[in-house]
């Protein structure tokens, strides 16, 4: 199974921490490789696949987390990427939690970024190498990232996301109007998601109470930057957005 219970994994960690069952241990990180596998990716992104793979490690009481991506490297080719078990990634690096989140498909047109989002190492999960791209960390009782849906991940990279005039943008806002702009659609739940299946999305989505969401044309050219962090939510399909802020965004 490609997915587990964020939920199991928690109420064991804390009660594991309670009862002083599980020994506290440094951080860990999975292995760094030289790279071998390199793809260019077009020079519109909008509608390219890649893939995540986001390995959890417990320090503590703290859940140290890393978000590693095909991008640049490879097209993360079905084979491999279907071949790969949640089970054995967990025991390979002695994590307390692996996800495999993807494929995923870009809806801006280009995206930059600096520092480790740019420069990250490289790790080679079951014959498909990945980018260091992001790192957060979140307490035990917090859940890791994702565990709650419409609910902020803040999340460590330094990146800009630029969507073109003319496209279309899905967008979220909360009950207080906060907007948050999709930045990628998954296959993880429907595999069957396509691009042309978003400007209705919000048919399907089980919003919470207050929210809604909105398919609808730039007029203009539009970044969002994230200098340093981002504030990125997901729906019940996976989809991930990232908060629109009058400081991040033109």
């Amino acid at each position: 199974m490609k997915r587990i219970s964020q939920y199991l994994l928690l109420a064991v960690l804390l009660t594991a921490l309670m009862t002083g069952c599980v020994a506290l241990k440094e951080s860990q990180t999975v292995p760094e490789v030289t790279q071998s596998q390199f793809l260019t990716p077009p020079d519109d992104i909008r509608n390219y696949r890649y893939c995540e793979i986001i390995p959890v490690f417990r320090s503590g009481v703290t859940f140290n987390i890393e978000v590693y991506n095909t991008i640049g490297l490879n097209d993360c080719p079905a084979d491999l990427w279907n071949a790969l078990e949640v089970e054995r990634l967990v025991e390979a690096y002695d994590a307390a939690a692996v996800k495999i989140n993807g494929p995923r498909y870009w809806v801006l047109n280009e995206v930059t970024g600096s520092g480790e989002t740019a420069q990250g190492k490289i790790a080679d999960f079951g014959g498909i190498e990945m980018r260091l791209a992001a790192r957060l960390e979140t307490k035990v009782w917090e859940g890791t990232v994702g565990d709650e849906l419409y609910t902020d991940n803040e999340v460590q990279r330094t990146t800009t996301f630029i969507y073109n005039a003319g496209e279309m943008v899905y967008e979220l806002t909360s009950p207080t109007g906060e907007v948050y702009r999709m930045q990628s659609y998954s296959q993880s739940i429907d595999p069957t998601l396509t691009i042309d299946d978003l400007e209705t999305l919000g048919e399907r989505l089980e919003l919470p109470e207050g929210w809604s969401y909105q398919a609808r044309i730039l007029t203009e050219d539009s970044k969002m930057i994230a200098d340093g962090l981002a504030y990125v939510i997901g729906d019940d399909l996976l989809n991930s957005y990232q908060k629109v802020a009058p400081v991040n965004a033109q």
